[in-house]
């Protein structure tokens, strides 16, 4: 498309004309008004969310990784949201992976050029060392960024399942990817400022894609994080509160068991409910997939 005056991240919001002249608290308001649009677009996706989360859960089954491909804000919502994996889910750093435009510098300082090169976004992955088992996710909210185009573009001529986020529907359809997830949350408050409802929906679809994977195997236990790394006092909290919630024992009690079970949430619950050692029940979880509930129940 080369007026992207067209597209609908690109046009000029009727709701907020005059913004200038309003209020602090008009503003606030207003963009409140905007951004309670958003969730409403996000849940219209809910099919085509659902097969990414499947073809995202079945890669992770078979050792693959998800790939997430991004520039300016889509680029750093999706180093955002695979920083946040292993912590909540336990899962290897290496499996959600965050491609920024511009690279680690761009995290913190604009780059904006960088997204200009479809051959930077594939060589990206290639020095990442995409494999066809792979996932990669594409993140533009304009549907058009070349550098993003240009990494989904060379997954799938790896073989990989590909995915791709975008709020302009004017390019969803040409979009040569497995599943587009198409967010529509109309023009923005300030003209093309896609950090905004754009950015919202964005972080909202990548929250759920990752974790409907993580929960499709085995990450989540009923709504508890069981897989998480207690790696502060905040997380051994939590992780004790977790696992006086499966067993029913007193705090010391699952202190001390969670400890026998070298801070491991599932093996403690399996040791616990199985009257087992931790090595007996990290056999258990491993023969199980890591599904708890299968190692508790003894299937």
């Amino acid at each position: 498309m080369k007026d992207r005056s067209k597209l609908t991240t690109e046009k000029r919001n009727p709701r907020s004309r005059g913004l200038d002249r309003r209020s602090a608290l008009e503003i606030v308001d207003m963009i409140a008004e905007e951004d309670a649009r958003v969730a409403q677009a996000v849940a219209r996706q809910r099919r085509r969310l659902a097969q990414a989360v499947e073809i995202v859960a079945e890669a992770f089954r078979a050792g693959g990784r998800l790939f997430y491909v991004g520039a300016g804000t889509s680029g750093r919502l999706g180093v955002l949201d695979a920083s946040e994996c292993p912590p909540t889910f336990g899962c290897p750093r290496t499996q959600v992976q965050g491609v920024i435009a511009g690279g680690r510098r761009a995290l913190v300082r604009s780059a904006e050029g960088a997204e200009d090169s479809a051959a930077d976004g594939a060589a990206a992955l290639d020095a990442r060392g995409v494999r066809p088992r792979d996932v990669v996710c594409g993140i533009a909210a304009c549907g058009l960024t070349p550098y993003v185009r240009g990494a989904v573009e060379r997954a799938r001529r790896i073989g990989c399942r590909t995915l791709f986020v975008t709020c302009a529907p004017e390019v969803a359809r040409r979009i040569a990817a497995d599943v587009v997830i198409n967010p529509v949350v109309g023009a923005e408050i300030v003209t093309g400022s896609t950090r905004m409802k754009a950015g919202t929906a964005t972080k909202l679809v990548l929250n759920t894609l990752t974790t409907g994977a993580m929960i499709r195997t085995g990450k989540v236990h009923d709504n508890l994080m069981v897989d998480l790394r207690a790696t502060n006092a905040k997380l051994r909290d939590r992780a004790e509160r977790i696992v006086r919630e499966l067993t029913g024992l007193p705090r010391l009690a699952a202190r001390r068991l969670l400890a026998e079970a070298g801070g491991a949430v599932k093996v403690a619950a399996v040791m616990h409910t199985r009257g087992c050692c931790a090595a007996e029940a990290r056999r258990r979880l491993r023969r199980c997939k890591g599904f708890l509930r299968a190692a508790m129940s003894g299937e």
